[in-house]
């Protein structure tokens, strides 16, 4: 008796510019450590994306700086950093051991200090940068560059003259603009769109009356957040051509992909690292499971893919079996 054909292996790669990733699946930044070489493989990250670094060194924010909410955490880090020569001596050569590309994440308060820590960064063992234009604890009331246009265009102009390397520019939830900054920051010469980062939250201690986190406020993750980012990914991907990585409350295999038909090219895992360290190389598995169930011989053939008209038998022909 002759056995069943195997099924063909599924093409997980993309492409986010000139970056050829194995899979699209890698963790958010401040989300992942040198210590969870432990329980993962982290050659089998699509990208590592490190801890945001400033070029000062920072403490972060008073204490405490988490709280845990119904379906999410609240967080007021502050962005600790140990500047950059820690990174460049200490943090830097740990990952070039691996052949993952590496992505750097940077943050500063000005368009000259996001250009100095690009163009001082922009070496060997880094493969993209990350402008985190978007934190909402290192602005004034929560404001960010990325709640604009005209400044998202600005820093990212000043970004893209101070390196070469392929440039990310994460932005942020807490505007109702976001499309418009998403074409904003393409047409500056970003290369790909993180979208997007915490939402702007607080909460109180009723038994107190005091705020809960030691900054008053802080930024909402987790899956109480998806279907908001999930939007605007959606939103996002109408208005530009390059990449989109999504990032906002992704645990399991089928949010990635809910962000995959939404139109992103790659997703970021972050709060579920906390709850389950494995939890990126769990939903990598998790990806290739589906599309073998689905028999899509490639992730790409789900980007934007999501059906938002009636459409006839053809258009959805390449879907595949539902199990």
């Amino acid at each position: 008796m002759s056995r069943p054909a195997a099924r063909p292996a599924v093409d997980l790669s993309v492409k986010l510019g000139t970056l050829r990733l194995i899979n699209p699946v890698m963790p958010a930044s401040g989300t992942f450590a040198e210590g969870l070489d432990k329980v993962m493989d982290f050659g089998r990250l699509g990208a590592v994306v490190l801890k945001t670094v400033t070029r000062e060194v920072r403490n972060g924010n008073p204490l405490p700086r988490v709280i845990e909410r119904p379906q999410g955490l609240i967080n007021a880090i502050g962005i600790p950093s140990k500047g950059i020569p820690h990174f460049l001596s200490n943090i830097l050569p740990y990952y070039r051991g691996y052949s993952t590309p590496l992505v750097a994440s940077i943050s500063a308060p000005t368009v000259d200090g996001f250009a100095a820590l690009a163009a001082e960064l922009s070496v060997a063992g880094v493969s993209a940068i990350e402008a985190n234009i978007s934190c909402p604890n290192i602005e004034e009331d929560g404001k960010a560059f990325a709640m604009s246009a005209e400044a998202t265009a600005r820093v990212t102009r000043f970004l893209r003259s101070a390196t070469d390397l392929p440039l990310w520019l994460k932005l942020t939830p807490n505007t109702g603009a976001i499309a418009e900054i998403a074409a904003a920051a393409e047409a500056a010469g970003a290369d790909a769109l993180v979208v997007a980062n915490t939402i702007l939250s607080m909460a109180i201690d009723v038994n107190t009356f005091k705020p809960c986190l030691g900054n008053i406020m802080g930024g909402l993750s987790g899956p109480a957040i998806k279907p908001i980012i999930l939007r605007q990914v959606f939103q996002c991907a109408k208005v530009v051509n390059i990449p989109i990585i999504a990032c906002g409350g992704i645990s399991s295999a089928e949010d990635a992909v809910e962000y995959i038909l939404a139109g992103a090219s790659a997703v970021q895992v972050g709060t579920a690292t906390f709850l389950q360290p494995a939890a990126i190389t769990t939903i990598i598995d998790g990806l290739e499971a589906f599309c073998m169930r689905r028999e899509i011989s490639r992730v790409t053939d789900l980007i934007g893919g999501v059906i938002t008209e009636e459409a006839d038998e053809a258009d959805v022909a390449w879907l595949g079996p539902e199990s």
